[in-house]
């Protein structure tokens, strides 16, 4: 292959594709820009605009995160009710005027009132987004939209993090509070976005009544929501319990922790879309899964070594495990994209997504403390343990998702011969692969059309 040739599959593999993937993207793309360019700088916008003490910015955080834990399931319920793109563009719209009201919040009381409310509804907008992806895609289509999805998610972070480091630049109060209206209006713009997106038709209606909490009696869906939300320990891993490590028991430079956060986002936008392939299926998705917890135990194994040289040495190693742990990021988010777009029940998808993304809430709770106790506070031979925790990840992944893809989804007519809905390879057309109400394509007018 040619240096044209590679070239040109190396941007097959970061620009999606003309049509729908691409108008995702897109959307993605802008919406990050936003959020990034908050997430850079409402540290310094709580304590400097809003005048708020740091451990009142932690409790307020900290309060919305577990509204948002409690109300993610039934939140999801909202998408199975009022459809995907309606939640989502709602829920932008309020993002919107939140932003906009943030610089008027008066103490701590207004702050946890604007920071509890955008959590509530970043729950219900982030699963109606998913759901929508899922929907108005073919099945085969799904994971690798996803992929390109996270691919301009990163661009539009790190375009989003430059704008913030001029606004830190800048360090005057009307500077930060259009810093916020900025990120408001990016969530006008995201609406608009998505109200041009093509429409979908509306899903069939379960067969029999739920409630919104009853997904939580799924044992075997929740068995692989909780296995895939210990998996997102990677995030924990790369951006808190590793710098802690390089700060506290190597003799690296601090500025390589922010040169090991470039690598990674380079690597996700480059590669998320090439590791995707495959993960489309449950056991496609259910070996991804295994490949990216055998992966992060390799890097528990790899990083306690960083402890031990010095110099340059040091600096190799550590890149080394980064890229290790990054390669496990791109397999294991590829592979919860493959779960949630096969195993939920079509009509209730929301729900469904909403209970597997508890999985990872969880882990963010208790993942923080639990690894960093673990992996530095003990000097290195915790690192054993928590690589032997994901090795048993590892070996659970695909009989858990194997489990869950023969038992049939609750509001399931169940089958006769009281054989699994969906096949194993998750190629199947029942409802609950998604094939009967995705469409296949989009209309001259934006409208998405089902084959007949």
């Amino acid at each position: 292959m040619g240096t044209r040739d590679t070239i040109r599959t190396a941007v097959r593999h970061v620009v999606p594709p003309a049509g729908l993937t691409r108008a995702l993207a897109l959307q993605a793309m802008v919406y990050a820009v936003g959020n990034g360019l908050f997430q850079a700088g409402s540290a310094v916008f709580f304590t400097r605009a809003l005048g708020l003490s740091p451990a009142h910015v932690g409790l307020g955080l900290s309060l919305a995160a577990g509204v948002s834990l409690l109300g993610t399931v039934p939140l999801g319920g909202l998408t199975d009710r009022y459809g995907p793109q309606r939640v989502w563009m709602v829920g932008l719209l309020i993002e919107a005027a939140l932003f906009g009201a943030f610089p008027f919040a008066g103490g701590f009381a207004g702050f946890l009132a604007v920071v509890v409310a955008m959590a509530v509804v970043d729950a219900a907008s982030g699963v109606a987004r998913q759901v929508y992806s899922i929907n108005v895609l073919r099945p085969e289509e799904r994971v690798t939209a996803l992929a390109y999805q996270r691919s301009a998610l990163n661009v539009g972070f790190g375009l989003g993090a430059v704008i913030s480091g001029l606004v830190l630049a800048v360090d005057t109060m009307a500077a930060y509070r259009g810093m916020v209206w900025f990120v408001g209006s990016v969530m006008l713009v995201t609406a608009v976005f998505v109200r041009r997106l093509p429409r979908i038709p509306e899903t069939t209606r379960p067969t029999e009544p739920m409630s919104r909490l009853a997904v939580l009696r799924d044992r075997p869906f929740m068995a692989v929501a909780v296995l895939s939300g210990l998996l997102t320990a990677h995030q924990t891993l790369y951006l808190t319990v590793m710098p802690l490590w390089v700060l506290s028991r190597t003799d690296a430079p601090k500025t390589v922790i922010a040169a090991l956060v470039l690598l990674n986002t380079v690597l996700v936008v480059l590669l998320q879309v090439r590791a995707s392939r495959g993960a489309d299926t449950v056991t496609g998705a259910a070996r991804a899964s295994r490949r990216g917890a055998l992966l992060i135990a390799l890097f528990c194994l790899v990083l306690p070594i960083s402890g031990v040289t010095e110099g340059v040495l040091t600096v190799v190693v550590l890149v080394a495990a980064a890229v290790v742990l990054t390669v496990a990021e791109l397999i294991e988010s590829a592979g919860s994209w493959g779960l949630t777009s096969t195993l939920p029940p079509a009509a209730q998808r929301g729900a469904y997504v909403g209970a597997f993304r508890l999985g990872g809430q969880l882990q963010f709770l208790a993942g923080p403390a639990a690894l960093t106790a673990l992996g530095v506070t003990t000097g290195g031979w915790g690192w054993l343990v928590i690589a032997a925790l994901f090795a048993v990840a590892a070996t659970a992944a695909v009989p858990l998702v194997d489990w869950a893809a023969r038992t049939p989804r609750l509001g399931d007519p169940a089958p006769a011969d009281g054989t699994a809905t969906v096949p194993p390879d998750g190629t199947g057309t029942s409802p609950r692969a998604g094939t009967a109400t995705a469409p296949d394509r989009a209309d001259a007018d934006g409208t998405a059309v089902v084959s007949s």
